[in-house]
């Protein structure tokens, strides 16, 4: 039914009924063959199982030749290939390519090379922007991505493919520093030079095309990010054939667009089509492969299907355990992902047993106060809170001292990462340390305010075990955790990141609620209870002022 299901999704985009033209089937299979001279990874037309070297720079890799980018996965084609139609239409493949283009640009007829001061000079530019923007310079690249764009016009004609080539790799900065406004023509450009080149249904085509729903995926335009994918597919599907990784690539963002538009049936099936495609193409453990199966694994539980999650977690550790092993952090996350479904389905002791291996492994691969060293701590607490149900009184008390001990971890380290007086890093690149320590700070923020909360749901699971104890009457760790929230309120360093940042407000506000109806709903009516919920309603007051305005 789901292969039926997807025949069906596919028709409806309407792939052409045309057999590849000559000279698109000789580009494809030739591009299959020959090694890219200067780049970084393994030239492969369409995809690479490399490393990648910085994600947000994903499309962004260059050689002295001019590269066409193929989307997320660093892919490229090299402008020489993508002149030879226009003249013999013969690729030169193999060891060959060293000798045919000594300078990297393409043969004429009549011998001679297309070389002059503006094409040196693009070549030079487009190596320094590549260099810069590797390196997350991308201020300086910009500049250079610039001068390049203008010398490709005046060396080769303002219609070459180089300047589709330059525009793209502008354009593509553009993106990654969100001037939308200024990326899209060049993509628009890029395009309409290569449509003019080659023809609408040209393999290159689809490639910008790919690029260009990237562009508008990243500002949630659905609706066009769908047109170029669907478009870019039928290229790709008719160019490279309907098992190539490329043409699975564009598949799976397509699969992404349609899940944010509220089509999961369709998404699904895209989504499971590309990664089949990968593993009958050899790829089932490479990075790419594993990203979709944890990008799938996430959409099932987003439907509550918690067992198939499972099932396919499972896939994905088994598969990162024998590439990676526990030395590596992504076998750690698919671990603790894992751990949390099983978790959901009421598996504690697996869950567990999950959790204390990944503590284990990333003591070892990270420091000891590290923040995702807290998560874990924060995660352990939560099966020990949860297990406590399952035991009697005194091992239920156990359960829970344990788990509070592991709270207190977590929140020390999250306290220490959040302090203002704690200094980054020294780094090359002074931009990326301090973006990185924001980064740091947010996620601390977030696993605090979690831990928090936590603490007082054990608290109120102590007064459940304890049932009618003296030490049941009023919930002092509760009170504790709410001053701990209200305090974070009044440090102005946390309250600027509390004000700007939507997940971490809604977070606190979480939190904040559920302290101050512990302590409201406690036996013990005492007045610093009445002014601590007091203060946690003027804050939560202030941090939603539309909900209070329409009461």
């Amino acid at each position: 039914m789901a292969i039926r299901g997807l025949c069906v999704l596919l028709r409806r985009i309407r792939f052409p009924t045309r057999s590849p033209a000559p000279s698109s089937r000789r580009f494809a299979a030739a591009a299959a063959a020959v090694p890219g001279s200067t780049c970084f990874h393994p030239f492969r037309f369409g995809f690479t199982q490399g490393k990648h070297h910085w994600d947000v720079m994903l499309g962004v890799l260059l050689s002295g030749q001019a590269a066409i980018f193929l989307g997320a996965n660093v892919k490229t084609v090299l402008a020489e290939d993508v002149a030879e139609d226009a003249l013999d239409g013969e690729l030169v493949a193999g060891d060959e390519q060293g000798e045919a283009y000594v300078t990297g640009l393409r043969r004429i007829e009549d011998g001679s090379v297309i070389s002059n001061e503006h094409t040196s000079k693009w070549r030079i530019y487009t190596d320094i922007g590549r260099d810069l923007s590797l390196k997350g310079k991308l201020d300086e690249a910009e500049k250079y991505f610039q001068l390049a764009l203008g010398e490709a016009k005046e060396g080769f004609g303002p219609k070459d493919p180089h300047v589709a080539s330059s525009c793209n790799n502008l354009a593509e900065i553009y993106r990654v520093r969100k001037k939308f406004e200024k990326a899209e023509p060049l993509y628009l450009e890029a395009i309409r030079i290569l449509e003019e080149s080659f023809g609408a249904d040209d393999i290159r085509v689809g490639a910008a095309l790919h690029n260009l729903g990237q562009f508008y995926l990243a500002q949630k335009k659905l609706d066009q990010a769908r047109a170029c994918y669907e478009r870019s597919l039928k290229i790709k599907g008719r160019v490279l054939g309907y098992g190539h990784p490329d043409y699975a690539e564009t598949m799976y963002h397509l699969g992404k667009v349609l899940y944010l538009q509220g089509k999961e049936k369709d998404a699904e099936a895209l989504i499971r089509e590309s990664i089949r495609i990968l593993e009958e193409a050899g790829m089932g453990e490479s990075t790419t492969c594993i990203r979709r199966m944890r990008y799938l694994s996430q959409v099932l539980l987003n439907s509550n299907r918690h067992a198939e999650a499972e099932s396919l977690q499972r896939r994905l550790l088994h598969s990162l355990e024998l590439s990676k092993g526990w030395e590596s952090l992504e076998t750690v996350i698919a671990a603790e992902s894992l751990a949390l479904t099983l978790q959901s389905l009421g598996n504690l002791k697996e869950s567990q047993e999950l959790l204390e291996r990944c503590l284990v492994a990333r003591r070892k691969i990270l420091s000891e106060d590290h923040v995702q060293v807290a998560a874990n701590f924060l995660h352990l607490a939560r099966v020990g809170l949860l297990s406590s149900k399952h035991l009697q009184t005194s091992d239920a008390e156990a359960e829970l001292d344990k788990a509070r001990l592991l709270l207190d971890k977590s929140i020390r380290i999250t306290k220490a990462i959040l302090n203002p007086s704690k200094k980054v890093q020294k780094s090359v690149d002074t931009a990326s340390a301090l973006a990185a320590s924001e980064r740091e700070k947010h996620e601390a923020f977030i696993v605090l305010l979690q831990s928090l909360d936590a603490v007082g749901l054990l608290e109120v699971r102590r007064c459940e075990v304890l049932m009618s104890k003296e030490s049941c009457e009023y919930p002092f760790e509760a009170e504790l955790a709410l001053r701990d929230c209200l305090a974070i309120f009044k440090e102005p360093h946390m309250r600027n990141i509390l004000m700007n940042t939507p997940d971490v407000k809604a977070e606190y506000l979480s939190c904040l609620n559920r302290l101050s109806s512990i302590i409201r709903d406690s036996a013990v009516e005492t007045e610093r209870a009445k002014e601590l919920f007091e203060e946690a309603q003027r804050i939560e007051a202030e941090l939603s002022p539309r909900k209070h305005r329409k009461c």
